[in-house]
């Protein structure tokens, strides 16, 4: 039997270059090995207050980018989360049997809530930015996971999930399994063209600084070119030149070779002929994934319903086996 992997991405923003190297390809690159199921977390994108046509249409483009970038729906289950219901009760009882101080301690709500709160000049932290991991270990739990796919600021999630689930397991003797998270060799942490100390984010506000899946491929073309480097003029791998770095694990990515392949293929190059080869490769791939997505948008409904019958019946499973342990057992809905 094969291992099972599920994955989800919060259909908030545009997709960016860093959303399909961290998370998008390894999903495609691993559907033939492992059983899957992805989602489009749009419960998760209600965490923060978002324009309803805004969410409807980031629902529909993420679940066609899938598509288009090689998701096979017959070897994988792809799905809206909010179609799956069982994913809000679950979440209900991993509430109850976490605390607040757990959730509190996330880096990703300490970090979101001081921005949201600066940003407005008084309390107004929504409730769900704390529920937010509760829901991620719901989505995880329901679908009884062996592997979770993250990026590593996602890993501390991963790491509390595990906790909750062995506790569960512990508490009502169950044998839910303790998922691994995976984390890319190559591309796990995609940079900022502007500043690459920081992340590339579909979120960012600065769009010189994100390549994103359906901009204009000449555009894209033209960031790459202009992508922040430093004055020293020689092309290695460092920390201490994360532009470079930057530049080579996007390359890298996209010819799926090593850090260190492309390093040894740009060392006697200069930072014009790196850059123009990753704008190539970058141009490139947004005009064939674009063309298929243009397809991908006609068939998306099918697949969506599909793809959520298939979900709920395994969901429905795992969340009648805690109920029960609960003692929320009712025949009625056996």
């Amino acid at each position: 039997m094969k291992k099972r992997i599920v994955s989800g991405i919060t259909a908030t923003g545009k997709l960016t270059l860093a959303n399909y190297i961290g998370a998008i390809s390894n999903i495609v690159k691993l559907q033939d090995e492992f059983e899957n199921f992805i989602f489009i977390a749009d419960l998760h994108a209600l965490t923060l207050p978002i324009d309803a046509k805004e969410l409807e249409e980031n629902r529909k483009n993420i679940f066609a980018l899938y598509l288009a970038c090689g998701v096979k729906p017959e070897k994988s289950t792809i799905f809206y989360q909010s179609d799956v219901m069982e994913h809000g009760l679950m979440n209900w009882l991993i509430l109850t049997l976490t605390t607040i101080g757990e959730l509190s301690r996330m880096t990703q709500f300490k970090d979101k809530a001081s921005k949201v709160k600066s940003a407005n000049g008084m309390e107004t932290i929504p409730t769900g930015l704390l529920m937010y991991p509760t829901l991620m270990v719901g989505d995880i739990l329901l679908y009884d996971a062996d592997v979770v796919p993250v990026g590593i600021d996602q890993k501390q999630h991963v790491e509390l999930t595990r906790n909750i689930i062995q506790r569960i397991n512990n508490r009502f003797n169950l044998d839910f399994k303790i998922p691994e998270p995976f984390i890319p060799e190559v591309g796990a942490k995609i940079m900022s063209l502007v500043d690459p100390t920081k992340k590339m984010s579909k979120s960012d506000e600065n769009e010189k600084a994100s390549i994103y899946l359906l901009e204009n491929p000449e555009n894209a073309y033209k960031k790459i070119l202009k992508a922040k480097t430093d004055s020293e003029g020689k092309i290695y791998l460092s920390d201490e030149k994360p532009g470079i770095k930057n530049l080579l694990t996007i390359y890298s990515s996209l010819k799926n070779i090593t850090l260190q392949e492309s390093e040894k293929l740009f060392k006697d190059k200069n930072y014009s002929e790196l850059k123009i080869a990753v704008a190539t490769e970058v141009k490139e791939f947004l005009e064939k994934i674009q063309a298929k997505y243009k397809t991908a948008l006609k068939e998306v409904n099918k697949h969506a319903k599909a793809g959520a019958e298939k979900a709920k019946k395994i969901a429905s499973e795992n969340l009648k086996k805690l109920m029960k342990e609960m003692g929320l057992n009712n025949e009625s809905r056996q």
